[in-house]
């Protein structure tokens, strides 16, 4: 069964299918930095998977697009203190032209239920 969550016409914000979830590519809020836009995609991301009954500890693949791959090691930074030792998910992390000009990050992810 497929479940559509936060639709905008355009995408939903949370595609559920089985005890997977799907989730839109989430950046941050506009933060100066490469480590404060990856902080605040992080904790988009927490709070959607929080509210979808899963958590940090379900993460199965992350890709990350970066604006620039010189952000690579400032990124990770952030991403290493976030993960939990032992659940790590699949990732990948390449560079890409982002929606506007200010992102620098954005973070598309797939979850397991904790069902």
């Amino acid at each position: 069964m497929i479940k559509r969550h936060d639709g905008t016409g355009r995408m939903s914000r949370v595609v559920k299918h089985n005890e997977t979830l799907y989730l839109c590519g989430q950046v941050g809020n506009g933060g100066i930095d490469i480590q404060t836009q990856t902080s605040e995609a992080l904790e988009k991301i927490e709070d959607l998977l929080s509210k979808n009954n899963s958590d940090k500890q379900h993460l199965l693949s992350v890709t990350i697009y970066l604006r620039d791959m010189k952000d690579f090691s400032a990124m990770n930074e952030i991403w290493d203190n976030w993960v939990i030792d032992g659940f790590e998910p699949a990732r990948a992390c390449v560079e890409a032209r982002l929606a506007r000009d200010t992102l620098l990050v954005e973070m598309s992810v797939i979850a397991a239920t904790k069902e």
